[in-house]
């Protein structure tokens, strides 16, 4: 089986090589870039990328705006390593389409273990045939989703969560519940960063973004 490889973006030589280091150990390929600029241009010539792991503050070219280019071109898994702990920046973050966001200093162990989660989550499944959720189709083997035979460009947050919606039809979901089963790991952060997903998610879908009903104080619902 051929290696993951993984992009590595950081304008600290140290903070890559541990990175780079830890990543290598757990038998993934590490290429890397020391800005932003850097950063869209490796992955615009190299796209096996299968995630990236980008820092925020950087020159030439920030995390934030290599994240927009990068989204411009693919919905590759992105990881935003910041030192900064700001629910602002944060939900810059999942509003740019970010799969992740770690605040430094963090447990490189702890980073490849939030690695191999997204590399999972974004893993099409073969086993899983096509759903139809009210005309949204989602075809699990090819991580795809399409309305009227019409692709929806959805980040792998917004795809595990409309799936997520979809496979609990018709229940009610709290916030600290979607985080705790599309997010699969303790979450830390403010629960209402699900809305800022949710309202992406809405917007995308069009007119059938209203099959996800806010049930106020608590969460939403998906009905078709």
């Amino acid at each position: 089986m051929d290696k993951k490889k993984i992009l590595v973006v950081d304008d600290e030589s140290r903070m890559r090589k541990i990175i780079r280091d830890f990543l290598t150990k757990n038998d993934f390929t590490v290429v890397e870039a020391e800005n932003g600029l850097q950063a869209v241009e490796t992955y615009a010539q190299q796209r096996d990328i299968a995630l990236i792991l980008l820092d925020v503050m950087m020159p030439e070219m920030d995390g934030w705006d290599a994240c927009r280019e990068i989204r411009q071109m693919s919905g590759v898994p992105i990881i935003m390593l910041t030192a900064k702990s700001d629910e602002q920046d944060e939900l810059l973050g999942f509003e740019l389409g970010v799969d992740e966001y770690i605040t430094k200093p963090f447990s490189p162990k702890i980073l490849v273990a939030r690695v191999e989660a997204v590399l999972r989550r974004s893993a099409p499944q073969e086993e899983e045939a096509c759903v139809d959720a009210g005309g949204i189709i989602i075809d699990h083997p090819a991580h795809m989703v399409t309305i009227d035979g019409k692709p929806v460009d959805l980040s792998v947050k917004e795809f595990e969560l409309l799936n997520y919606f979809v496979e609990h039809q018709g229940v009610a979901l709290s916030r600290e519940n979607i985080l705790a089963n599309v997010w699969d790991y303790d979450y830390f952060g403010d629960a209402r960063t699900i809305d800022t997903h949710v309202k992406k998610l809405r917007a995308k879908l069009g007119e059938k973004g209203d099959y996800i009903k806010t049930i106020w104080g608590m969460g939403y619902k998906f009905e078709c």
